[in-house]
């Protein structure tokens, strides 16, 4: 599988462990120094998001994937995910969202990590 597959691959699994809460496979696919930025400007590293998601801060119901580009640069790699995906956050109602995610990415130990997420809307 080439590795533009496999990072196309990840972010699907990224939405799918966010719906289900499993914080041991979102882990995996994130790198220790993992930091989301949301839309509002606000950055959590990996175990503050994984602690809002627990805590129902977050709570993510389908993502639906309208594109997924890859650009690959040997070990490190950038991908822009773009998906409908319904949520609830921060004490807010259910809702959709067509949100955009621009991921930095690096490869150790010939597996695909999540640096970085910064989230905004499309």
């Amino acid at each position: 599988m080439t590795d533009e597959k496999q990072i196309q691959n990840l972010y699907r699994e990224y939405w799918e462990d966010m719906i289900h809460k499993d914080e041991k496979k979102l882990r995996k696919l994130m790198a220790e120094d993992y930091y989301l930025e949301h839309m509002t400007g606000v950055r959590q590293s990996r175990e503050e998001f994984l602690a809002g998601l627990r805590a129902g801060t977050f709570n993510y119901y389908s993502a639906e994937h309208d594109a997924i580009a890859v650009r690959v640069n040997e070990n490190s790699a950038e991908m822009i995910g773009k998906s409908r995906v319904t949520a609830a956050v921060y004490g807010g109602g259910k809702k959709s969202w067509r949100l955009r995610g621009d991921f930095i990415l690096k490869k150790e130990d010939g597996v695909w990590k999540m640096i970085s997420s910064k989230a905004s809307t499309y």
